[in-house]
């Protein structure tokens, strides 16, 4: 899941930005709305940490290029407005959560996987693949009931999938899944980490569509 943190406090976005990368998020920094615009046009995100009060304006201002996007990120404001009228006005504005500074960073990621999961796989945080399980809260996959034990980068890219199991997800969108890992990436980096997890998981459940990405298959491929 790639992440954008639009945030001019450098202390705090570095420790955000820390925590949310060891947890197999990708993160991206901005630190005004000039580079925030520029941050989205040249990027798809899942996500975007946005703060109020940036030196060249209202964080809320970004909202209508966010909302324009083909495929709008999920916005949570994080802010030390804390008046109710601010947060009124944060969520009229089409932001779908808002966190108060200063907050604990467990918090910050357990609203982003709740509405990570509202936006895909619904309020099951538990995907189940006949007999594949992925548990998106607790960073887990069973495949019949045995652990698998994943790197950071296979699990960043079975995440993915696996918020939205139904939906077709193309190379761009999983290749930002790896982005930040490496600094430099090949063309064949995803497939090489697509092999990997079929290896792990099972062939069966992930299926290529050619010419339009990868899913997570329910049942085995055809031959």
């Amino acid at each position: 899941m790639r992440v954008l943190l639009v945030e001019d406090d450098a202390p705090l976005a570095d420790a955000v930005c820390s925590y949310l990368r060891a947890k197999s998020f990708v993160v991206d920094a901005a630190t005004d709305l000039t580079s925030a615009r520029a941050a989205i046009a040249g990027a798809h995100y899942a996500a975007v940490l946005l703060d109020l009060h940036l030196g060249d304006g209202d964080g809320l201002t970004l909202l209508p290029a966010l909302r324009a996007l083909k495929e709008r990120p999920l916005v949570i404001v994080l802010t030390a407005r804390d008046q109710v009228s601010d947060r009124i006005r944060g969520l009229d504005a089409g932001a779908d959560d808002y966190l108060v500074k200063p907050y604990d960073p467990g918090e910050l990621l357990a609203r982003l996987r709740a509405i990570e999961r509202r936006r895909g796989a619904g309020d099951a945080p538990v995907v189940q693949l006949g007999n594949l399980e992925i548990d998106l809260t607790r960073d887990l996959v069973r495949l019949s009931g045995v652990p698998v034990v994943l790197t950071a980068k296979e699990w960043a890219l079975l995440r993915v999938m696996a918020t939205r199991p139904d939906r077709i997800h193309t190379r761009e969108v999983l290749q930002d899944a790896l982005y930040g890992f490496e600094s430099e990436t090949d063309s064949n980096t995803l497939e090489v980490f697509i092999s990997r997890l079929r290896r792990k998981l099972g062939r069966e459940h992930i299926q290529t569509l050619r010419g339009l990405g990868y899913r997570l298959a329910f049942l085995p491929e055809s031959p």
